[in-house]
């Protein structure tokens, strides 16, 4: 199996991500069972490189599924946004400066999941 900085190199290639990159990238960080936060510092890294991009739809849908599932399936907070995720969350949300359609809908679908959200990432949403 690839490492996440040799598959990051050869999607970054072309600048966008393509359905198959998706399918290869579910496959690499779903291997384990469980979505780490090196897989989810790997996520935030793509999107930011190629946010605004016209990569496949498949994209925002494993960004967000694989992200809602690193914070909610946890074994610390099962289920919520301890504060330590919330700062996770915004420090990679604001690392590159705006908030894309990407980051946007995880944080409406974690909202959707939870009925609200830690006050720091309610007011990204906005």
């Amino acid at each position: 199996m690839k490492s996440l900085e040799v598959l990051k190199r050869e999607i970054l290639e072309d600048g966008v991500i393509d359905a198959n990159e998706v399918k290869e990238i579910e496959k690499v960080i779903y291997a384990d069972g469980k979505i780490d936060k090196e897989e989810a510092d790997f996520l935030f890294e793509l999107n930011d490189a190629v946010s605004g991009k016209d990569n496949h739809s498949s994209w925002q849908d494993l960004f967000v599924k694989a992200l809602s599932s690193f914070v909610l399936d946890d074994d610390a907070s099962n289920g919520e946004i301890d504060e330590d995720e919330a700062k996770y969350l915004v420090n990679q949300i604001q690392g590159d400066g705006q908030i894309d359609a990407n980051e946007l809908a995880l944080l409406k679908n974690l909202k959707s999941i939870l009925g609200s959200l830690p006050q720091s990432l309610e007011k990204l949403i906005k």
